[in-house]
């Protein structure tokens, strides 16, 4: 019986600063490489390591008007899940959200944002593009 992969909607950003938006199927964090369906229909295979990271979203578009909060003020307590987490990235962009398995051997690690009202779903954070990382209590300062 063959499976099926639901694709996922995702935007791309590039440690060179560009952004590129897609679906994919075959995304697997140890993998180097996957594939982007362009919007277009276009198929390119992406190279995980250039990236800095994958955004796993809702739409699109997003809420242009929606400022996503800064900090964990907007957790929920009874639905927040893992170990609170800090991101820097090396070009100072700062996410903060859940992990439930960073390891700073690993290539990267996925990132849950802690704003429910956030369109990121989760976020795969490409190690090589980290700056510095903070868990748990250190994460809140």
């Amino acid at each position: 019986m063959e499976q099926k992969t639901e694709a996922n909607r995702v935007v791309l950003h590039y440690k060179n600063g560009s952004i590129v938006k897609g679906m994919t199927h075959d995304f697997v964090a140890e993998k180097p490489k996957f594939h982007l369906i362009h919007q277009d229909g276009h198929i390119e295979e992406i190279q995980t390591e250039l990236l800095k990271a994958v955004f796993f979203v809702k739409s699109y578009e997003g809420n242009k008007d929606y400022q996503e909060a800064k900090g964990f003020g907007k957790i929920d307590p009874v639905t927040f899940r893992g170990m609170k987490i800090k991101v820097t990235f090396k070009d100072n962009e700062v996410i903060y959200g859940a992990t439930l398995g960073y390891n700073k051997t690993r290539k990267g690690f996925f990132v849950l944002p802690a704003d429910p009202e956030s369109n990121n779903i989760r976020i795969y954070v490409v190690a090589s593009a980290v700056n510095d990382v903070k868990l748990g209590t250190q994460a809140e300062t």
